[in-house]
């Protein structure tokens, strides 16, 4: 996903609920990798937790008018998140961002996550 799209077209109040939520969910995802991976990398999850925390405030502002707008206060927020989350995405093992999807998924959805053993 072009997270930097995106948050563009949110700044320009632009952005689908859709495409908002991958957003949301993509920095989510390397963030809850993160935690699991025990990361050293200096403010990670403060950074991806302040940029979590501004989106879940556009979320409910979003659900109440219909449009998903970043503010010109919330982008630097975002903007770091989005920054940190690519940064940190490469240090990340591609099954362990697999299985965290899921199992973040399964969360929203009260489901448990496939392992794909049989």
């Amino acid at each position: 996903m072009d997270m930097h799209a995106a948050y563009q077209a949110a700044c320009l109040g632009q952005l689908s609920v859709v495409a908002f939520s991958r957003l949301a969910a993509a920095i989510s995802v390397v963030r809850s990798a993160l935690e699991q991976k025990q990361t050293k990398i200096p403010l990670a999850l403060e950074v991806l937790d302040a940029a979590i925390e501004t989106l879940l405030a556009v979320r409910n502002r979003g659900d109440e008018t219909g449009v998903w707008e970043i503010t010109e206060s919330e982008r630097p927020s975002v903007l770091e998140g989005i920054d940190m989350a690519e940064q940190c995405i490469g240090t990340l093992d591609v099954a362990l961002l697999a299985l965290t999807a899921a199992r973040l998924l399964g969360d929203v959805y009260g489901e448990q996550p496939s392992t794909g053993a049989a």
